[in-house]
């Protein structure tokens, strides 16, 4: 039995349309990997789709995005590291500038 861990593992859905809009954490890095579905990944201001099987390493304090662009449900692990943090683990961004309007140009 592991009492502490440096990792905190996530499984998230998005329904068709639904997102994980722009966002950043701090203290905390992350590993996406998609189990299934469509998702238009943003980091920073670069975007590029995603599917089963794919993965992608963010490193604290990167703005990022994920958004289900398909008509399926998004099926996705999220690993974060380090699993405990002093301040505010997640930090929204979607609605200030430039982040506000990116998807929209």
């Amino acid at each position: 039995m592991v009492k502490d861990t440096n990792l905190l593992f996530v499984r998230a859905q998005l329904p068709p349309g639904e997102a994980h809009k722009f966002h950043y954490h701090p203290q905390m890095e992350e590993i996406l990997y998609v189990l299934s579905g469509t998702a238009e990944q943003w980091v920073e201001a670069d975007k590029r789709r995603m599917g089963p099987g794919d993965s992608l390493y963010l490193p604290a304090g990167i703005i990022h995005g994920t958004y289900n662009v398909g008509s399926e449900l998004l099926d996705f692990l999220a690993i974060l590291s380090p699993a405990k943090s002093d301040g505010p683990i997640t930090i929204e961004v979607s609605n200030q500038e430039p982040w506000q309007s990116l998807r929209a140009s």
